[in-house]
């Protein structure tokens, strides 16, 4: 009974509009920087498989430490060490900052390695067409080359939602750091905490699981 009585009080209505405005937190971070790293992921990842001279080369250096280090820790450079050099941000911008520059890493090879895995005699059936090598590019490879980064793309999406966790130690007003706040008020209130919290990341991850298939169904 008094369980029951524990899980009610946990599970209030108060308390799950407070957890739910922490989630809309975490679903916006989570938008921002899918978007933004995508974007200018495909660009590095274009680059690094073009072989620009000396730009490729440069930006392969870089993604290589970025892919190897923590995001943690570029997490607290972004907020801690930045404002040192001038350039203040909000806990969200840092946030977003942090991961959209990790997160660029990781999909700049996934999409170069998409590419790579495209048959190099789609470049040449485009160009003996009259294509130029640019064309061929937008046209023919890189819409075959999306197809096969979906699987490895969702992934690292789904890895971005519960990555934005870490950001709760710079206070930034997610999922977790608000569930804190409430545990922090009653203690007994932590195991059911992390249990709703739990349910919601696997919710919001699963859908994009659901609808990476659904997309590689359909495009197939």
């Amino acid at each position: 009974m008094e369980k029951m009585s524990i899980l009610s009080s946990a599970y209030s209505w108060v308390n799950l509009k407070f957890l739910l405005a922490g989630l809309g937190v975490t679903l916006e971070v989570s938008v921002i920087s899918i978007v933004l790293s995508f974007v200018i992921g495909l660009i590095l990842g274009i680059i690094r498989y073009v072989g620009f001279k000396y730009v490729s080369a440069v930006v392969g250096f870089v993604i290589d430490i970025l892919r190897n280090l923590p995001l943690l820790l570029i997490i607290f450079f972004t907020y801690f060490a930045l404002p040192r050099l001038g350039l203040r941000m909000t806990p969200m911008s840092a946030a977003i900052t942090a991961l959209v520059v990790f997160e660029s890493a990781m999909l700049a090879e996934i999409v170069r390695s998409g590419i790579i895995a495209v048959d190099p005699g789609q470049m040449e059936g485009a160009r003996s067409t009259g294509m130029t090598y640019w064309q061929a590019m937008w046209q023919i490879i890189l819409p075959q080359a999306l197809l096969k980064m979906i699987p490895p793309l969702v992934s690292q999406f789904i890895s971005l939602v519960k990555d934005t966790s870490l950001a709760t130690i710079i206070v930034l007003p997610e999922l977790l750091y608000r569930a804190q706040i409430i545990y922090g008020q009653d203690t007994r209130y932590m195991l059911p905490m992390y249990l709703i919290i739990a349910v919601m990341y696997f919710i919001v991850c699963y859908a994009l699981s659901l609808l990476a298939k659904r997309m590689e169904k359909k495009f197939n």
